[in-house]
Order: structure tokens, then C-alpha cells, then sequence
């Protein structure tokens, strides 16, 4: 942007997404590894229910089995004694943007979804969490809790069947979907809402 090119930012969680388009200001709170060590050997309801009791506004926005955002959450405010959701500030961003969402209707969404599951194990899903759980990698690192990954690293464990781990997958991506109508909603008047499809291209670079 400083050097007069149109950037273009493509994908990203939707807290991420805004914070960068309404210029959040976050706290500057460095990690510390003891305290989340002993945070997140508790059992995640418990955090959870605490989060809810200290910043029930950072609560009602984290899905109750992020562990990494409650453990983040709890934190800053173990950190600052301010909830986290009171360091949310906004100064606007310097510059105007288009923003394009893409939709499509639940169940058709849905279909897409448990197809792209179906699809990503025929292509080797499974044997790649294999080779990573071979190579040292914890089921349980940050860099493994994407969706499918804890589920297929259960079935090689033997808690689950490879159906059952991936019809867990399905569920929980269905679910992380409609979580992002939380953050994108489609009555937003900042957000240009296309449905997916062909026409959907060239609808986009109109508005472009």
C-alpha cells in the first residue's frame, strides 16, 4: 500500500480480518510459557467457565474449544487485570477497501464441505498426519489442532474408526463454518456478498 500497489488479502480468520480493516489495537502482552503450560493442563470447560467469569465479552466471540484463544485470553488478563476484550480498540483503517464475501445456502455448503473432506483423504490426508506423528510432531502442538488433524491422529491411535474420524471432521467443519457467519455476516453493508459459482468471477471483478 506505502508503494502504491492494490493488495489484495485473500482468506484468514475473521478476527484476524477485521482487526486489520478497523485497525484493532491488541495488547502487548508477550507469552508466557509457564502460565499456559499450567493453564492448558486444565480441563477446557473449566477455562472456559473461568473466561466467561472474568470477560464474558472475549467469551461469547472464542468457540469454547479454542483452547489457544481462551488460553490467550486468560493471559492477558492474568497479564494486564484488564479483559482482553477491553484492549479491543479501533482507529479505522488509512485507506478505503472492497470487501467480497462468497455464500452459498447451508445445505449446498455443506456438500462442498464433506466433499472436500472425502477428497482430501483419497489424496492422503491420513498418511501425512502419519508421517508427521512419525516424525516427532505431537497430536497435540498448535501446528496440528487444524480441523482433521486431531480427529485422524485418534484413528491411528485406534479411538476412532477412519469413518467415524472422518464423519467428526464433517461435523466439526459444518460447525466452523456457520461460525463464520458470526464474523461475516451477510447483512453487513460492508461486505459484498456474492454466491460461490461460475458467475461469481466476474461478478468480482466488476466491483474490483
Amino acid at each position: 500500500h506505502p508503494r502504491g500497489r492494490l493488495p489484495l488479502l485473500v482468506g484468514g480468520t475473521g478476527q484476524y480480518v477485521w482487526a486489520l480493516l478497523e485497525g484493532w489495537r491488541v495488547p502487548r502482552v508477550p507469552p508466557d510459557a509457564p502460565l499456559r503450560q499450567g493453564l492448558a493442563s486444565q480441563p477446557l470447560e473449566m477455562l472456559y467457565q473461568r473466561l466467561q467469569a472474568v470477560d464474558p465479552e472475549a467469551a461469547a466471540r472464542i468457540a469454547p474449544t479454542n483452547v489457544r484463544r481462551v488460553v490467550r485470553a486468560l493471559e492477558v488478563f492474568h497479564a494486564t487485570g484488564v479483559p482482553f476484550s477491553a484492549w479491543t480498540k479501533k482507529s479505522g483503517p488509512a485507506y478505503r477497501y472492497l470487501a467480497l464475501g462468497l455464500t452459498t445456502p447451508r445445505p449446498e455448503l455443506y456438500e462442498r464441505i464433506d466433499a472436500r473432506v472425502d477428497s482430501m483423504l483419497s489424496y492422503g490426508w491420513l498418511d501425512e498426519v502419519r508421517r508427521l506423528l512419525a516424525m516427532g510432531y505431537a497430536a497435540d502442538l498448535p501446528s496440528l489442532s487444524s480441523l482433521g488433524y486431531r480427529q485422524l491422529a485418534a484413528h491411528l491411535r485406534g479411538e476412532l474408526s477412519l469413518d467415524e474420524a472422518a464423519a467428526r471432521i464433517k461435523t466439526e467443519t459444518h460447525r466452523f463454518a456457520r461460525r463464520q457467519y458470526a464474523w461475516f455476516r451477510l447483512r453487513d453493508p460492508r461486505i459484498h456478498w456474492l454466491q460461490a459459482g461460475e458467475a461469481a468471477v466476474a461478478q468480482a471483478e466488476a466491483l474490483v
